[in-house]
Order: C-alpha cells, then structure tokens, then sequence
C-alpha cells in the first residue's frame, strides 16, 4: 500500500530508467519509482479530486493508487517525466470516468447527456457531465491529438498555461494559441443541444 512520502531530488537519467523498465514489466523499478513521482502525482489527484463532489468514493489517495495499477501494467511507453506525467493525467481520468460510468449504471436513466457548464472549464463533478466532457475529448482526440492532450493536462490535471508548457515541451505562445482553440471547440461541442419536442 502506498503512504505519503517525500520525493527524493529526482535525476532525469535515473527516472527515465526507471520509467522504461516499469514499462517493460519491472516491479522493483516501480517501486524504486514511486517516490520520485508520488508527490507530482498526489498533487494532479489533488486537482482533479477538488472539482469533484465531496460525496465521491474515491479520495485523492485512493485515484493515485488506481492510477498506478494501471501505470504499472506492461506494455507503457514512457520517454521521460514529462512524458510519464501526461500519461498518468491521462490514467487518473480515466478512473474518474470508470467510476462515473459504474455510478450512472447503477441510476434508473443512467446515460443521459445532461448540461455541462462549458465556461467554468473544470473537470465536473457530476457523473453524467463527466462522461459528457470525456466523449467531447475523444471527438477533439480524433481531429487533433495534440489539442486533446493540452485539454488534459488542463481540464483534468488542472495544470496552468506555463506548467502545461513545460510539460508538453512546447513555447507559452504556442500553449496560449492552442488553448484558445481548444477551449472554443471545447464550448462549442459542449453547448446545451436544444431537446426533440414530442
């Protein structure tokens, strides 16, 4: 079980190592690993936990373990940290959205599409408008993945513009441009859909 740890000053050489051989199905890398990263991946659980409602079964903790089981299956590709972190954006929304899914089975009417609140640009806490803004990101995943993933790393791991930057390696500017985009396809598909009479 994982508890809360410090984080070593982290040498890019050694983590890189140690990503490719978790990959690769090395569970004494992963568990040499894990305190290089718990504290980045505690605080995207942070992120994304405090835009859900407090009734949510799950807790920070609690998505950062998922979230590791499934970083720790076979077969990853990660080129580096930075590479590793938006992956494990990706992994802990997924979980959100296995979890949202599960909840929705369980509702009479479960499925529904139901209004998301665009503007606010959060990752939202009720089930039905999760999985609303989850299809919307795999529809802008499909016209262009490189959007997709800035939305990520900002609608689901909260990180802002220059963290974003850092992260995907790219210029402010070119964050700033792309985000403008994606927020305006984000809005757009989003939109309220006006209800079939009859």
């Amino acid at each position: 079980m994982m508890r809360g740890m410090g984080s070593p000053a982290p040498d890019p050489a050694a983590t890189t190592r140690l990503l490719r051989a978790m990959a690769a199905g090395d569970g004494a890398a992963a568990d040499q690993l894990l305190p290089l990263v718990y504290q980045e991946l505690h605080r995207l659980a942070q992120r994304l936990m405090g835009h859900e409602r407090r009734d949510h079964t799950l807790q920070a903790t609690a998505l950062l373990h998922e979230a590791w089981l499934r970083l720790c299956e076979p077969g990853g590709d990660f080129q580096d940290r930075q590479h590793f972190v938006r992956i494990a954006a990706r992994a802990m929304r997924h979980v959100l959205v296995d979890h949202a899914r599960a909840r929705l089975a369980h509702k009479r009417g479960g499925g529904r599409r139901t209004d998301v609140d665009a503007e606010a640009l959060a990752a939202p806490a009720d089930p039905a408008s999760l999985l609303a803004v989850d299809e919307t990101l795999a529809r802008l995943q499909q016209l262009d993945p490189q959007l997709a993933q800035l939305v990520e790393l900002r609608f689901f791991a909260g990180l802002d513009n220059p963290a974003v930057a850092a992260t995907l390696g790219v210029s402010l500017r070119s964050v700033e441009r792309g985000w403008r985009t994606a927020r305006a396809f984000l809005l757009r598909d989003l939109e309220p859909r006006p209800r079939p009479h009859g």
